[in-house]
This record gives structure tokens, C-alpha cells and sequence, in this order.
């Protein structure tokens, strides 16, 4: 028998019989019921479940659902940021992100549940290029990107009900936490080490969480970060993926680290034939170190994308990449695409870094 989550019963606006009868609102209150099929991911921190939300009449819909492991079910500040994540995601609807559609709890048990991708993250889908000795095309690449850099374009911009800005900022960019559905919608997952005012619980300064070889030289230093620290992280991966390999990467968290901090950003041209000097310059004003020399923005970074793979007139859609990773999976053959142009880990202010 499949093991199976209910959720409780939902009082959303409750308005009551004076304001009833005047406006006609009215609240509704029912069970949400969700049956678990089958296991996506196991993290340190959570598994996230496929699962089918029913309804009435036979209502189905498939939904990813969340839940924290046990060893983090009682601590309090793992919690509050687990709830602050679910509210922060639940009012940010784009194409870009994983969207979220509630968060119960059931006998002490907080879960999430969030829109079912069928497809898989950046990570698996390079290594399945690796596997098959394909390379990335170029505009893929920097398609892909743009993607993310729409993503958080919005979330940088997004504000609260009273217009003030929420100043979110992701801080966990990396090939794990994005998403490419096999229609080929790209779309940024987890915020849940992000800031946003609040809304979560923040110990910048104190702890750095994160993946070391995806932060920017100021996460990484335990300096406050803004929205140019994800714009680095985009740098990474765009390099990642143009190369086959993270240039951050040690063999150590420290290693890494240190590099982030201090190696020099090299001349991709060098690196790879493909690269030309205006993708050059996009990569080398991500990676800046100097804040005022970085795009300021993702909305610049995206134009300065989007300008490269389209300012000659077609270039790659979601289409384009849809076919591509169907066939990388096994879903399409490969004479259909013709010349087609994610670990949390915490950072102590110590000489130590450990690892969560």
C-alpha cells in the first residue's frame, strides 16, 4: 500500500456573516488529500516525493511534495526558514521558477507541495552530455542562462502587498537547483537559504550556506550579499556549461573557496574555441569580484544573453531545447535536432568548514 500525507482542512480569507451579506464572500474549508507514488530526491536536509493531490469527482492533479527529514523536524530556525521559503515562492509565479502551491502540516510535519517537473536538473543533464560525449551547443548554453537570469530578474524585483521590495536574493544558484522540463522550460527551484526581508531567518555575516564553488567572493567571505552575488553564480554556470567543467572547483571546500576568492578569471576564448569575445566580455562581467564592474542588475545580464543568441534574427526557444534534452534522454531521435544554435553546505566563522 503507497504510504499517504493528508493535509488538513484549509480556512483561506475567512470572512464572516456581516461582511457576508453585504459582498456576498465566503470562505471555504476542505481537505486536501495527497497520496505518494513515488520518490524524486533524497537531499540531507529533505525528500522530495511525487505525489497526486485529489480533489472532488475524481480530481487528480501530480505535484512534487517536499518534506524535511526528521533530524531537522525539531529544530526552530530550520523550521521557521522551511515555512518563510513556502510563503516567499507561493507569490513568485513565472515561467522561470518552480512554482508553489501550499503548505501543510500534518501531526508536527511540515511539507511543501510545488509544481511536478518532468525532466531533470542541470547537473544530471550535463552529466548525461559527459555520458554520451555530446557537447552543449553554444546557444544552448547561453539560452539556458538567459533563462535563469529572466528567473531571478523577477524574484530580485519582486515586493511585498504594500509595494516595498523584498529584496530577495537566492544565494544558491547552481546546476542542482535549476530545472529543465522535457518540453525544454528552464525553471530555478529551492530558495530555501534565500533572503528576503521578512520572511526568513538570516545569519549573513555568521554563516554562509550554500554551495562554495557556486558563491560569489562575498558569500563566500561573509560579507551581505544583494542580487549582483546571484549574477556571479549565473557567471559559474554559464562557464560550466559552456566548458564541460567548473573553473571554481577544488579539491577541497577550502580550495574552492580560495579560488573564488583569488584565482584569476581566465580568457575563455583560450578555453574553448567556440567562445568569442562578446561572450568573453558577458562571462568576465559576471565574474567581476569589483560589485561596481559587475552587471548591476539581472535584467542587463539577460539583454546582454538574449542580444547574443538573437541579434542575428532566429535562435534557440524552449522547443529547441526541449528536443534536445528529450533526445539526451532517450525520448526522441537524434536525426530531429538538426544544427540546434544541485547540496547545501554551511560555512562556520571559523578556520573550520563543515559541511551539512
Amino acid at each position: 500500500m503507497q504510504p499517504e500525507i493528508t493535509g488538513e482542512s484549509l480556512t483561506d480569507g475567512a470572512v464572516f456573516c456581516g461582511v457576508l451579506s453585504v459582498l456576498g464572500l465566503f470562505s471555504i474549508q476542505c481537505p486536501v488529500r495527497y497520496k505518494i507514488v513515488n520518490k524524486i530526491f533524497e537531499g540531507g536536509m529533505g525528500v522530495v516525493y511525487e505525489a497526486e493531490q485529489h480533489g472532488a469527482s475524481g480530481f487528480i492533479k501530480r505535484v512534487a511534495i517536499k518534506v524535511i527529514r526528521q533530524s531537522y523536524a525539531n529544530q526552530k530556525l530550520f523550521i521557521e526558514n522551511f515555512i518563510g521559503e513556502a510563503k516567499l515562492v507561493a507569490d513568485l509565479i513565472h515561467t522561470n521558477i518552480v512554482q508553489t502551491y501550499h503548505l501543510g502540516e500534518m501531526d508536527g510535519m511540515f511539507f511543501i507541495s510545488m509544481e511536478l517537473i518532468r525532466g531533470a536538473n542541470v547537473e544530471q543533464f550535463i552529466q548525461r552530455c559527459t555520458d554520451q560525449n555530446r557537447q552543449l551547443p553554444k546557444e544552448l548554453a547561453v539560452f539556458l542562462a538567459s533563462r535563469i537570469a529572466r528567473g531571478l530578474s523577477y524574484a530580485h524585483a519582486k515586493s511585498d502587498k504594500d509595494g516595498k521590495p523584498l529584496g530577495i536574493v537566492h544565494r544558491d544558484v547552481n546546476l542542482k537547483n535549476v530545472m529543465i522540463a522535457f518540453e525544454g522550460d528552464v525553471k530555478i527551484t529551492d530558495f530555501g537559504i534565500a533572503k528576503a526581508r521578512g520572511l526568513l531567518q538570516d545569519q549573513e555575516g555568521e554563516v554562509v550556506a550554500g554551495k562554495v564553488d557556486y558563491m560569489s567572493p562575498e558569500q563566500s567571505n561573509f560579507q551581505i550579499t544583494d542580487k549582483r552575488s546571484d549574477i556571479f553564480s549565473v557567471g559559474i554556470v554559464l562557464a560550466q556549461l559552456l566548458l564541460g567543467h567548473n573553473i571554481f572547483k577544488g579539491a577541497s571546500m577550502t580550495e574552492s573557496r580560495d579560488r573564488v576568492q583569488g584565482m584569476p578569471i581566465p580568457d575563455f576564448r583560450t578555453l574553448d574555441p567556440r567562445i568569442d569575445e562578446p561572450l568573453n566580455k558577458v562571462l568576465h562581467k559576471c565574474l567581476e569580484r569589483d560589485l561596481s564592474r559587475r552587471y548591476p542588475n539581472a535584467d542587463e545580464l539577460l539583454h546582454d544573453l538574449e542580444h547574443y543568441i538573437y541579434h542575428a534574427g532566429y535562435g534557440p526557444t524552449n522547443e529547441t531545447m526541449g528536443r534536445f534534452i528529450r533526445q539526451l534522454f532517450g525520448q526522441v531521435d537524434y536525426k530531429q535536432i538538426q544544427n540546434t544554435k544541485g547540496k547545501t553546505e554551511r560555512i562556520d566563522r571559523t578556520p573550520r568548514i563543515a559541511k551539512i
